[in-house]
């Protein structure tokens, strides 16, 4: 059953420059604009964000989340959330200012009715909404139609993430507890400052966003793990996907001055950067609940790779080569490689890595031959082997 999302971001934070807690950083972008993009993956259809004015940063927020194709709008008053509100389905409260973790956020959308996520009352949950002698709010609240508009014509002035929680706690909603692990650990925090933003991010991007993108080759062993280990330094410095990215691409693009000048090994070096670059922006993307991208600016490092391959081996099986290398590249980023197991897909950064140990021992021409017999074998796996 589909659901929508309320989000608030009305409360001003306590940082001196009295920005509103929805427009702190987080993840590199805006705290509600990654609360969105959490409400939109664990289902919502629509998004409306609650606010009392409309600023530059919020308007930025609903542009760029509109054009990943997150529905989304802002609204000003309870007249516009009577209209815009879905009278067929049930919302998710996002409370102003909260950072839940992914798991929570699925855990409340699974829920039927009426369904609050609270935690038990203790020192790490102060700063929660108390709702009863023994447990507190932890800022995520499914509410039905009923609920809501019953709230909607009663509330007048007062706030309405509060009131539907009152509400639901009165109607007997259902409670999903939260560990006190995850507010130890920052899983589960209300922040008010960007200086707790970001602590809290630390926390969420170490445990990170465990993805179920499998690639193939020397990318999923080698530069996917690298890839893991420096996306969370980056992502807390607000260091943007796109800048790595085009980071990878130039350096792909210098790496063929070295094998035109026949310095191959040079250039096999800075071609497995400029793909791990690329990887890296890969994994900014998804810890900040975005879509990798599958167009043309996937490609752009690889093809610069296979570009290298072909340039420093001049002659027929190089060309061969990078020819098979793009294919395989493109059916791996598509996830078109059937049943065959990372280690049977034989990727540019791979033959990269074979060529450049084959190089150093002085066997250049042999790592040609032995990388195009690994790029047969490896389109044999994709074709032969079975989709699951």
């Amino acid at each position: 059953m589909t659901f929508a999302a309320i989000l608030s971001a009305s409360r001003t934070s306590g940082d001196p420059s009295g920005s509103l807690r929805a427009s702190l950083l987080f993840a590199g972008q805006t705290l509600v604009e990654y609360q969105a993009r959490q409400a939109a993956r664990a289902g919502a259809d629509r998004i409306m964000i609650l606010v009392s004015v409309i600023t530059p940063a919020l308007s930025q927020a609903v542009d760029r989340l509109s054009a990943d194709g997150i529905p989304v709008a802002l609204v000003r008053d309870m007249v516009s959330m009577v209209r815009d509100a879905p009278r067929d389905t049930d919302v998710l409260l996002v409370a102003d200012g909260i950072i839940v973790a992914q798991s929570h956020f699925e855990s409340i959308a699974d829920q039927q009715g009426n369904a609050l996520l609270v935690t038990d009352d203790s020192r790490a949950s102060a700063p929660f909404e108390r709702i009863d002698a023994g447990q507190r709010w932890a800022g995520l609240a499914r509410i039905s139609p009923d609920l809501l508009f019953g709230t909607l014509d009663m509330i007048g002035d007062w706030d309405l993430s509060l009131t539907l929680v009152r509400a639901a706690v009165q109607s007997g909603a259902r409670r999903v507890t939260v560990p006190q692990d995850d507010l130890l650990t920052g899983r589960v925090a209300l922040v008010e400052t960007q200086g707790q933003a970001d602590v809290a991010a630390q926390s969420v991007m170490s445990s990170g966003s465990r993805t179920t993108r499998v690639r193939g080759g020397a990318e999923h062993y080698l530069l996917a793990p690298l890839a893991r280990l420096a996306s969370p330094a980056l992502m807390r410095t607000q260091v943007p996907a796109t800048q790595v990215r085009i980071a990878g691409m130039a350096l792909g693009a210098i790496a063929l001055v070295p094998v035109e000048l026949l310095w191959p090994a040079t250039g096999f070096v800075l071609l497995l950067l400029a793909l791990l670059l690329a990887e890296i922006a890969d994994r900014l993307d998804e810890l900040a609940l975005r879509s990798p991208p599958g167009g043309w600016t996937a490609f752009v490092a690889p093809f610069f790779a296979v570009g290298g391959i072909s340039l420093a081996g001049a002659g027929v099986i190089a060309t061969c080569l990078a020819l098979l290398l793009a294919i395989i590249q493109v059916a791996d980023r598509w996830r078109r490689t059937g049943s065959a197991r990372p280690w049977m897909i034989f990727t540019p950064a791979t033959a990269l890595l074979v060529l450049l140990l084959t190089t150093m021992v002085g066997a250049f021409s042999l790592g040609y031959v032995v990388s195009m017999l690994c790029a047969i074998a490896s389109v044999g796996a994709i074709i032969l082997l079975k989709r699951d």
